[in-house]
């Protein structure tokens, strides 16, 4: 933690803590899967009962196949984010590759003149 002097009170800065996504499926598993209530899975993992809310409804969401902000917990969703990049960067890859063809036939065309 790092405090800061304002006008004679001090003000104590948390650093938010990072959860990893198997942290947080294992987690909201407690609650969708095994019968925790939102509160009990909350306490067992050491995290905010609106921390696990979150994570449960992300977790629903991910099953019914919806994505959802932030980094995905389930493997399918983190698969399909990891496909969706590679497919963004071939795009890209593609698309210079047009470019550096067109630019290449161009010169080789002036060449013939």
């Amino acid at each position: 933690m790092h405090s800061d002097k304002l006008g004679g009170a001090i003000k104590m800065k948390q650093r938010r803590q990072r959860f990893s996504p198997e942290f947080k499926l294992e987690a909201a598993q407690l609650v969708a899967d095994q019968g925790y209530s939102t509160r009990e899975a909350a306490e067992v993992m050491n995290v905010g009962k609106s921390t696990m809310d979150k994570w449960v409804r992300q977790l629903r969401k991910e099953r019914g196949g919806e994505t959802f902000e932030g980094t995905p917990m389930t493997p399918d969703q983190l698969k399909i984010r990891d496909l969706e990049r590679k497919v963004k960067r071939i795009e890209m890859e593609k698309e210079i590759l047009k470019k550096a063809t067109a630019l290449l036939m161009s010169d080789s065309m002036n060449n013939l003149r």
